[in-house]
Parts: structure tokens; sequence; C-alpha cells
């Protein structure tokens, strides 16, 4: 069970996300994390293990640039332990694309082995990667379609699952799925 936020409006969304995963931490504790479109069009992130309070310490006085898109995540470990690199959000495409998830993606190790075949590098133990890395492809193969991307991606997955993601060449705009999960 993890908690995601998402966000897209005319207010800063950083306070925002912080704020709702303050509501949404008993959903998981294990590490929290959140990614920005600033106002230039550029995706920043910042994710740390432990509980939220974590994570606002790590943004402390340097907190991410200004934006209006955002998603946010706090995670109880599945896949891979409680460590920084297993937090969410995960990065695809050259770090321009952001993916959460609450769920399991029960074919996760099929996706991976296909995605390694390719020349994929993963950095976590997480079946969120997986997703981000088969988007991030999804992403290219239907130029630059997020949406388009996102369904091939949702239709290839099997479990229980929420996902958003956001991209950099689409500022306002996060999009989301669900598989017998609540969004």
């Amino acid at each position: 069970m993890c908690g995601i936020v998402g966000y897209v409006g005319p207010r800063p969304s950083q306070d925002i996300l912080l704020a709702g995963l303050a509501r949404l931490e008993y959903r998981g504790y294990d590490s929290a994390g959140i990614a920005v479109i600033d106002t230039e069009g550029t995706l920043g992130m910042r994710k740390k293990a432990g509980k939220l309070s974590a994570l606002r310490g790590s943004l402390g006085d340097h907190g991410l640039p200004d934006g209006t898109t955002g998603i946010g995540h706090t995670r109880w470990a599945t896949h891979g332990g409680p460590t920084d690199v297993n937090a969410h959000p995960h990065l695809a495409d050259q770090d321009r694309l952001a993916v959460i998830h609450n769920g399991i993606i029960e074919n996760f190790g099929e996706l991976r082995t296909e995605l390694l075949a390719e020349g994929v590098e993963f950095l976590s133990e997480t079946d969120t990667e997986v997703a981000a890395a088969l988007l991030g492809r999804a992403y290219v193969d239907n130029d630059g379609d997020l949406t388009a991307a996102f369904r091939a991606v949702v239709n290839r997955l099997e479990g229980a699952f929420t996902l958003l993601a956001m991209h950099q060449d689409h500022p306002g705009l996060v999009v989301g799925a669900r598989r017998n999960s609540p969004l």
C-alpha cells in the first residue's frame, strides 16, 4: 500500500504535494518523494528513504523550483527495500518522465528481463522502475503522445495497481490509470 498524489493547477505544486502526502503518510512510511515540472518546463525530483519528515528535511531551504504540475508518493516497500534509490518517483526518457505507483505489477520480472535484453539499465529493485522504463520507450514509439504511451504500457501490466506519470514536454498534464486499486 502506498499513497500517491498528483496536482495540476495555478499554485506552486511543492507545498500542495507535501500536504497531500502528509494526509496519506499512513499508507506508506518507508520513503517519500515528489517530482515537479518547473516554470521553465524542466522536471525536478527529490526522494528520500524514511518518513515524510526525511523528504521535508532534504528539501529544506533548497526545495525544487516552482512549478504548477507535480506528483508525490509515500511508499510501503513491496519490491526492493526501503532505500533512497527504491523510493518513488522513478524517472525515464533521460530523466524527463516521472512515474509513481501503488500496488504490485505481477509480471514485472518478465518485463524487466525484456528491457534488460534491450540494454535498459536499472537503478532500483522496484516494479515501478520497470513501468517507468516501459513508458519511456512507449513515449518515443508513440511520437511523444503521453496518453497513447500510457495506454500501451498499462495494457501490458498485470496485477492490481494505480500509476501516475508526467513528462516535462507536457507541463500541465498528469496521466493516471488504475486496475483493481483506488485512484
